[in-house]
């Protein structure tokens, strides 16, 4: 080993001397003094391959993510949570501020879901404490507009015609 560390003397005196006679110092040098600082090495404590799964969690930690991927999840198993019959008859539209926003398919699963609505938000918060829904707004389906479409015109409409 004392032979080994006679190259790396030798080496570090002839780099020294050639910045001390050109009074700059070499590339090499600087690498190495880099490289030292680091003292990084492939396979040290703290880099080996992390999972994807953790990697992933930090990002959503992070970011701040987990109550949008809470409110995804809500959106996406909405059939699991509430049963397959209310399900086909409503979905869940926006969730702002507590307030989960639930469009019916018409205004009698509206009522019903109304009369329900303990026993869905039970079911929420149990199954997505992160949510915090306090409250829960069941709509009915909305009203064909006609201010819009091929055949609009502007204007008051009928009520023009008379006086």
């Amino acid at each position: 080993m004392a032979d080994a560390e006679k190259p790396d003397v030798a080496v570090e005196f002839y780099y020294r001397m050639k910045a001390a006679v050109t009074g700059r110092k070499d590339r090499d040098t600087i690498r190495r003094n880099k490289l030292k600082k680091h003292k990084s090495k492939p396979f040290d404590q703290g880099r080996q391959p992390k999972s994807i799964s953790a990697t992933m969690d930090g990002l959503i930690q992070s970011f701040g993510w987990e109550n949008k991927l809470s409110e995804g999840e809500l959106f996406a198993n909405w059939r699991e949570l509430v049963g397959d019959k209310v399900a086909e008859n409503s979905f869940p539209e926006d969730l702002s501020k507590g307030v989960l926003t639930i469009r019916c398919k018409s205004t009698a699963w509206a009522t019903q879901l109304r009369i329900m609505s303990a026993d869905i938000l039970v079911k929420i918060t149990a199954k997505l404490p992160a949510l915090e829904v306090k409250e829960l707004r069941f709509i009915g389906p909305q009203a064909p507009s006609f201010k819009r479409g091929l055949r609009s015109v502007p204007g008051r409409g009928p009520r023009d015609t008379f006086g």
